[in-house]
């Protein structure tokens, strides 16, 4: 999981920068707006460049800092989570337990005005289950984060192999789209959900990488070279709801030799020559359903 700014052009994603704002002004405009004010003095320090306020453990780098049980009472957000998948999960559930979600997955605080607005991509294909898991934990997180919100699934058209990359730039294009003016984009996989709710979703001064440790690789923690922001490691867990591996969706063989090419190819492979055509575009109580032809991948060289 990855998250960007939109660049000044809304041409493309960018690093996100430093931003233009007091970090002591916290989640929302206005200093009384937010529950973890007290006596009109925030609880957290001074410089430290974040756009949205933690309720909670104040972050500095990489160091929580327990508030202590007076002030976490006052906080909005659980902390760690009990994420499970066997009990039954229907989309009328998702949408009972959360009536303040608009039409397409969109949801905006009512007590106060959040510094930024976040679009929520996951690239989609026959995950029906996993998509109503996901939307059942997630939604509550980020009403609790006070996040303005909107989920976009970016669902792949036809049985060709699975491209996840080129559907977030699908995604991130169709998102523009909205007049909802998005300023950070984040990239999801339907199979992943944080185990604390504290991993604040919205954008930092660098790209941030929100799921550092799974389950399903004993929390060991992944680190890729990248210079990119991660939250504490006590917070940064994900959960992965099993499953066997799609027909179609395959791992390329050359991916890694992509990924070490990408600043020859950035320039010419990506959103300014994305070709697609949009089948669909639904907006459903929970998400907004975005179903798109990306065409045949191209063909992969012959080894040898």
């Amino acid at each position: 999981m990855l998250a960007g700014r939109a660049g000044g052009t809304r041409g493309g994603l960018v690093p996100a920068g430093p931003q233009h704002h007091s970090a002591a002004e916290g989640l929302c405009h206005g200093r009384e707006a937010h529950p973890m004010a007290v006596g009109g003095q925030p609880l957290w320090g001074k410089g430290v460049p974040l756009t949205l306020a933690w309720p909670g453990p104040v972050v500095r780098g990489a160091v929580a800092e327990d508030l202590g049980p007076e002030l976490t009472s006052r906080c909005p957000l659980l902390g760690r989570l009990l994420i499970e998948f066997t009990s039954p999960m229907s989309m009328e559930r998702v949408q009972r337990e959360n009536p303040d979600v608009r039409e397409g997955g969109k949801y905006v605080p009512l007590d106060c005005q959040p510094r930024q607005k976040v679009a929520i991509l996951i690239p989609f294909r026959h995950r029906e289950h996993h998509l109503r898991y996901w939307l059942h934990y997630l939604h509550p997180i980020l009403r609790r984060q006070k996040v303005a919100y909107g989920i976009y699934v970016i669902n792949q058209y036809g049985e060709e192999t699975f491209n996840r990359a080129k559907l977030l730039n699908v995604g991130f294009l169709e998102a523009l789209k909205d007049e909802d003016d998005y300023g950070c984009f984040i990239f999801s996989d339907v199979d992943l959900v944080p185990m604390d709710d504290r991993n604040l979703y919205r954008c930092y001064e660098q790209p941030r990488h929100f799921a550092i440790a799974m389950d399903k690789f004993s929390f060991r923690i992944s680190l890729n070279g990248m210079k990119v922001s991660r939250p504490d490691v006590r917070i940064g867990r994900y959960r992965m709801i099993k499953h066997e591996r799609d027909r179609h969706n395959e791992p390329n063989p050359q991916r890694f030799t992509k990924i070490q090419n990408t600043k020859l190819t950035m320039k010419r492979d990506g959103i300014s020559s994305l070709q697609y055509r949009l089948v669909e575009l639904t907006r459903w109580p929970m998400y907004t359903n975005v179903t798109v032809d990306i065409g045949k991948p191209p063909p992969r060289p012959a080894r040898g």
